[in-house]
């Protein structure tokens, strides 16, 4: 293992159920969390004792989603749709019912925001027009995770069918479908150099895809003990980490693939429970996770 040092900057305590969402800001200290029982929060990781409350909605929240533009956040509002909150004033500024089901997961390309939810729908919306562009159904299973490409030309969606498929930007055409896991797939992001498409699911395996060659297998590897819930690359793209369902975090050298730390309950007070949403801040390097033990954990990484 690495010498990398592992310091708990800071335990948040204000969520009072399990928290599934995270998001960052434009700027690197703020982000936001969301839980199950509907309350998305404001976090400065130069005071994160310090937080506070930007909405409430009456279902559980498991996506959240910043838009720069505007400084406005999207919450996605489990069994009914997605809401448009104005970050200074605190006020919903518009919403639109998108489906009856789940919502896993929000990201956007420009004017094209993408919403996966679960009987296997991702909903293609026009932020400008607040308007759906296209229903995307590739698969009766949930739609759990959306990845874009660096070069914004094409995402992945990760579903719980064990598939990733691969759809054009612009057309919203379906590019690759790629059988991928032995479970569902709950993690997928792509490598800042847009080289590697790097997924991970309900069968603890962390897989690595070549872009360059179809989407060809480039590694596969026994991660975690249990569903592995989430992953994300460091700012300068040299590592990633990896939460799971068997409580730990585990930090990776982007390149090798290799693991170098296992952040967990016992060696760094780690979570209780589940790590449900990592996200890896530029602000002093900071990896902000979210736990079903109703807690968001701040972590400092020193490499050497």
């Amino acid at each position: 293992m690495s010498k990398i040092e592992v310091t708990k900057m800071a335990t948040l305590t204000g969520h009072n159920d399990c928290v599934y969402g995270l998001a960052p800001s434009k700027k690197a200290n703020i982000f936001f969390s969301a839980d199950g029982n509907g309350m998305v929060a404001r976090w400065n990781l130069e005071k994160p004792e310090i937080g506070d409350m930007v909405a409430k909605v009456q279902n559980s929240v498991y996506a959240l989603h910043y838009r720069e533009a505007g400084n406005q956040l999207l919450v996605g509002h489990n069994f009914s749709g997605l809401h448009l909150i104005d970050l200074d004033s605190k006020k919903e500024l518009k919403s639109i019912e998108l489906t009856s089901a789940q919502i896993f997961d929000i990201q956007s390309i420009g004017n094209l925001v993408l919403v996966a939810c679960g009987e296997g729908l991702v909903v293609a919306l026009d932020f400008e027009n607040w308007a759906v562009r296209k229903h995307l159904k590739a698969s009766d299973k949930h739609a759990r995770v959306i990845a874009v490409h660096p070069n914004q030309k094409s995402f992945a969606i990760g579903y719980s069918d064990h598939h990733i498929r691969v759809f054009d930007t612009e057309t919203l055409d379906l590019q690759h479908t790629i059988a991928a896991h032995s479970n569902s797939v709950f993690a997928l992001r792509y490598s800042p150099d847009g080289q590697y498409l790097v997924s991970g699911g309900r069968d603890a395996h962390l897989k690595v895809w070549n872009v360059s060659q179809g989407y060809a297998l480039h590694q596969s590897i026994v991660a975690h003990m249990y569903a592995l819930n989430s992953l994300d690359f460091s700012p300068d793209g040299q590592y990633f980490v990896t939460g799971s369902m068997d409580k730990s975090i585990k930090v990776w050298d982007a390149h090798m693939f290799k693991l170098l730390k296992v952040i967990d309950k016992s060696r760094h007070a780690g979570h209780a429970t589940s790590v449900n949403k990592l996200w890896w801040s530029a602000y002093q390097n900071f990896v902000v996770s979210a736990s079903d033990d109703r807690t968001v954990s701040v972590w400092s990484l020193k490499f050497p």
